[in-house]
């Protein structure tokens, strides 16, 4: 079954917005990381926990996580940290960093894009070794763990989704990561579609059961009789958007984020009350 969130945008008052989504039904409230620039978002992790101890079921996700923000051994203690508190309502959402200006202006390490999958694969062995080893140890190119513990353990897996549209990167999710997330807005769905096989049979390369990897996906959307849609957003009456979204769960995806152009808290009354149920 199909499970649906919202993209919270960071003009909003983000934990009155994931109650109102939690009222309404959803699953999921989701906080990007773009900590620098001319409309910064809420530091995620920090807005993430605040939601969390402000609801009691809605699950929360950084959609997604720089990884050069954050040392991927904190990054574990981090999540391992919010899972537990929020009584395992995690998705660790994060991908390899695309706005190289973000890290730039912050004094952080801007890499090339093939050392962004080695530095990538490298945080994935680390994030999953410290939740699953007693201590974990680890020398790569780009990080590096001696004897690292984290206690507790998480309590339940925490799934890792991450955002990335490389041939490389999907390769690596295949392998190694829980779920994918990518944007209408920067992949066409011809091309995501032809991803998504790709990603399920890097899966089965490895040995792994492609149906339990997760596909997401951020969508925009805005209901409105007559609207004309932007790019990478579906756009029209209830029954046009009904039958755009069922276009992208009939491609595979079954988690869908939403983000809404107009009124936010009339598009998700309406999403939830006049288009979810008809998918």
């Amino acid at each position: 079954m199909a499970t649906f969130g919202l993209f919270l945008a960071h003009r909003e008052d983000p934990v009155a917005s994931a109650r109102g989504a939690e009222e309404l039904g959803f699953d999921m409230v989701a906080l990007s990381d773009h900590l620098h620039g001319t409309s910064p978002t809420w530091e995620p992790w920090t807005a993430l926990t605040w939601i969390a101890a402000a609801t009691e079921r809605i699950r929360v996700a950084p959609d997604v996580l720089g990884l050069p923000y954050r040392h991927p051994a904190v990054t574990a203690k981090m999540a391992q940290t919010l899972q537990r508190l929020s009584g395992g309502r995690l998705v660790l959402g994060i991908g390899a960093g695309g706005s190289d200006a973000e890290f730039e202006a912050f004094g952080l390490e801007v890499r090339s894009p093939g050392e962004k999958v080695e530095a990538f694969e490298e945080a994935l062995r680390i994030i999953r070794g410290l939740w699953e080893q007693e201590s974990f140890s680890m020398r790569g190119e780009h990080f590096a763990v001696s004897e690292a513990r984290i206690k507790p353990k998480p309590e339940t897996p925490i799934p890792i989704w991450v955002g990335a549209y490389g041939d490389r990167m999907i390769e690596l999710i295949g392998r190694h990561a829980d779920g994918w997330l990518p944007s209408t807005l920067y992949i066409s769905l011809d091309r995501a579609s032809e991803k998504m096989e790709h990603l399920r049979a890097a899966a089965e390369a490895a040995g792994r059961d492609p149906d339990r990897i997760t596909c997401a996906l951020n969508v925009w959307v805005r209901i409105e009789e007559g609207a004309e849609p932007r790019k990478g957003q579906i756009a029209g009456g209830v029954e046009e958007v009904v039958e755009g979204l069922s276009g992208l769960l009939e491609r595979g995806f079954t988690h869908l984020n939403f983000a809404t152009s107009g009124d936010p808290e009339e598009q998700r009354g309406l999403l939830a009350e006049e288009v979810l149920p008809k998918l």
